[in-house]
């Protein structure tokens, strides 16, 4: 069913932030037409009539509503195959992640752990994803990983997606050289991480429709899709498959920038026959590398040395967005060090076009009111702040005031989007938003600069691009909360119960919400 089907709904008895007293949303077409005092609902709109008027009316029960929320920076299949690989991300040493490996790998083979180291490898390629090196007292080698994984092709990704740890029997199988630490770094690990994952469609589709369905369940309304390949026909086989959880807007990298112009694509477009849920989203630049890899192109060098890598010269950069411009692009520029944020900043200036920088880590101070003057906006990941909050400290030292600057972007007068980048944290726009206004985890260890955090309501509008509240006329991507957003405690507000998903007035999720105001 296309989404502008959705049959007419009305939310009734529900609030929205700040509200006292309940109010019913009209929808009709996927829009919200009206919104009325519950108390001056009709007779002949209550829940018993529902059937005379053909509109369904759903009894909310007083529970909170908001616009529904986006993930901003999502890698769809590799998080859905991170489900689905071995979990490294609490490994605290190489030799505990290959310890993890090699539990997995015995587990896998059972009695026949021992394998032929000469038989070529026929078998799986066994892939590990999350591991954070850059905080290990240890260092990666091959012959550690060698050691545990008796000639079974293995991988493992770290949790940046910018550096993969191979055996010999990987790299034999993946025709890949690599020194005696057994890494692949920023291109080389981009590629083979293409190549695994090399899965039959029909695998890797459902397991992104098992992770878009549990997006849903977290009130996700939308995500914006930076997997690195040409994504619009892989996203439109996904929903002429019956996808239909979430909106989503494709990225295009540098490399299809000609096929989408010949084909007259354009940021924001809508897809024919994606079934209103698939735009055309921006053209991703990678120009700098990640914390955890010591790649991000910083002014000052790191303590091991070396200033990082930048991957795209200014010059190069700029003429990328000047094609982005005339082919009606918007540009979404990774830069993580702070180097790389004032390369990325006089690109933008130099082009004269607005437009996007995703991570914006580490930013000079005097850069900062450029975000504002230019009119970008900053595509940021708040849970990173607290996975690298050490690897930050150990690199960047006494500049993490800095470091992952909420309230400076936004101060700036940037406009700020939220997003996870999963799998390099999980696609939970509560925990994001748990992480921007807290700075913690919640776990016992002090707030890491309190003073980068924002507030509830300002994580709330860069979760949902920039509406705080729902509207007449607005789409009725809605989602709908157990508790009040602004008033829980931090540990209820970092794992939101939602009760109920809408995207364009059909739910998503939480459909089992009763008549009676209820929930099934």
């Amino acid at each position: 069913m296309p989404v502008s089907a959705a049959p007419e709904l009305v939310l009734a008895s529900v609030r929205q932030p700040g509200e006292t007293e309940s109010t019913d949303i009209h929808i009709s077409q996927g829009v919200v037409t009206r919104i009325t005092a519950a108390e001056q609902r009709p007779d002949d709109a209550s829940p018993a009539g529902a059937g005379m008027t053909g509109t369904r009316i759903v009894d909310c029960g007083g529970r909170s509503v908001i616009p529904g929320l986006w993930d901003e920076h999502v890698h769809m299949t590799q998080w859905a195959m991170a489900a689905n690989r071995i979990d490294l991300s609490h490994a605290a040493s190489a030799r505990n992640a290959v310890d993890v490996v090699r539990s997995s790998l015995e587990d896998r083979l059972g009695g026949n752990r021992r394998k032929d180291e000469n038989d070529g490898g026929t078998g799986p390629t066994l892939v590990g994803v999350g591991f954070r090196d850059a905080v290990w007292a240890d260092v990666p080698s091959l012959a550690m990983l060698d050691a545990v994984t008796h000639g079974v092709p293995s991988a493992l990704i770290s949790h940046d997606l910018h550096c993969v740890w191979l055996n010999s029997a990987a790299a034999r199988r993946y025709g890949v050289e690599v020194d005696a630490g057994g890494l692949l770094r920023e291109d080389a690990a981009f590629a083979l991480t293409r190549e695994l994952g090399r899965l039959p469609d029909a695998v890797v589709d459902a397991w992104v429709g098992d992770a878009a369905r549990k997006a849903a369940a977290r009130g996700v309304v939308g995500i914006v899709d930076f997997e690195m390949t040409w994504n619009r026909d892989v996203w439109l086989r996904r929903i002429n498959g019956g996808f239909g959880s979430l909106r989503v807007e494709a990225g295009v990298y540098p490399e299809h920038l000609d096929r989408a112009r010949l084909e007259a694509m354009r940021t924001g477009q809508d897809i024919p026959g994606g079934n209103g849920l698939l735009r055309v989203g921006p053209l991703k630049v990678l120009i700098d590398g990640s914390l955890n890899t010591r790649t991000a192109y910083c002014v000052d060098p790191y303590p091991h040395g070396g200033r990082g890598l930048l991957t795209v010269s200014e010059p190069e950069l700029l003429a990328l967005l000047v094609r982005a411009r005339e082919a009606g692009f918007v540009p979404a520029v990774h830069a993580i060090g702070d180097a790389a944020n004032q390369v990325a900043l006089n690109a933008f200036e130099a082009a004269g076009i607005r437009g996007r920088i995703e991570h914006a880590q580490f930013v000079r101070q005097e850069d900062f009111a450029r975000f504002g003057r230019l009119g970008l906006t900053a595509s940021v990941q708040p849970a990173h702040a607290l996975d690298d909050r050490d690897a930050a400290d150990a690199n960047w030292g006494d500049r993490t005031d800095r470091a992952f600057p909420l309230r400076s972007l936004l101060a700036a007068g940037a406009t700020l989007a939220l997003g996870s980048d999963a799998p390099v944290a999980p696609l939970d726009p509560w925990a994001a938003m748990s992480a921007a206004t807290t700075r913690s985890s919640l776990d016992g260890r002090a707030p890491w600069h309190p003073e980068q955090a924002i507030t509830r309501e300002e994580a709330l509008a860069a979760s949902a691009r920039g509406r705080n509240r729902i509207r007449v006329g607005d789409p009725a991507d809605i989602a709908v909360l157990d508790d009040n957003p602004l008033g829980v405690p931090d540990e209820v507000f970092s794992s939101m119960p939602v009760a109920a998903t809408l995207v364009a007035g059909r739910f998503t999720h939480g459909g089992g919400l009763t008549h009676d105001g209820g929930l099934t």
